[in-house]
């Protein structure tokens, strides 16, 4: 209960709440793609120590930082993932890939996109093991610890994560209203059916302006008979002098804009 604690906090200070974190590799099989929340991510970074790694970090060459409207986004394709593992015997395990991260611009600064592409990986083991002349132990450390440098461990945790991420609507709605499963899954497939079948909301229109007609005061009076001959042959007005501006014009609104001594490959 203290790992999980641990492990919370840890992902807690650097991982948002819908933050979602990517691997990608490839086996044997084929290529492999794992995505998972918030709320397996501290579970997966257990499960690297759980696979006999006893230390984790990342070496990055020549990084791109981009900065966008509200994140900050960091990719270097030149990323080293090294873990030491101490079992069954010293083993630096070196995966090379792609890192790309996404922080949310603000002042904690929170990871919200972990996308890790694997492209291969090494294991090196110190010379002084490999100067044994033991033909059980020589067989023993040319098999390989690690596949595409993830523990066994890590792997089936990915696994199991294919069917856990799904399920996370279900437990989250257990844990908050204390329904039975199949009470939660009853609810979660019917407002699942009700936004399938909801109407797509409309675009609201925009009121049309309404014009205003100017007045024409019939009581202006005419101080001579001159005068009114004059007005009687005058010019018409333009339109334009008439038309009142003020129904034309909308209102602006302003924008804001490790070196380690003596290791080699293993063969």
């Amino acid at each position: 209960d203290c790992d999980n604690l641990w492990w919370d906090a840890f992902t807690t200070e650097f991982f948002e709440d819908d933050a979602m974190l990517t691997v990608t590799f490839c086996l044997e099989d084929g290529p492999k793609r794992y995505t998972i929340g918030r709320t397996l991510i501290p579970r997966y970074f257990r499960s690297i120590f759980e696979g006999g790694a006893t230390e984790l970090f990342y070496v990055l060459k020549h990084p791109k930082e981009s900065f966008h409207s509200n994140f900050v986004s960091l990719d270097c394709d030149q990323c080293t993932m090294v873990t030491q593992n101490g079992k069954p015997m010293f083993t630096q395990v070196c995966v090379e890939g792609r890192l790309y991260l996404e922080f949310m611009f603000d002042d904690m600064m929170r990871i919200k996109t972990w996308h890790f592409s694997i492209r291969q990986h090494r294991e090196i083991l110190p010379r002084s093991i490999l100067a044994m002349h033991d033909p059980q132990m020589l067989d023993q450390l040319a098999k390989n610890i690690t596949r595409c440098g993830l523990s066994n461990s890590t792997l089936n945790y990915l696994r199991l994560c294919v069917i856990l991420e799904p399920m996370q609507e279900l437990m989250s709605r257990h844990k908050t209203y204390s329904l039975s499963p199949r009470d939660c899954l009853k609810t979660c497939l019917f407002q699942k059916w009700q936004r399938m079948v909801a109407p797509p909301a409309e675009p609201a229109r925009q009121a049309p302006n309404k014009r205003r007609k100017r007045k024409v005061s019939g009581g202006s009076t005419v101080s001579s008979g001159g005068s009114s001959n004059n007005n009687s042959n005058s010019k018409k007005k333009s339109p334009a002098n008439s038309f009142s501006l003020s129904s034309q014009v909308p209102d602006l609104v302003g924008t804001k804009t490790c070196t380690v001594p003596e290791l080699e490959d293993r063969s």
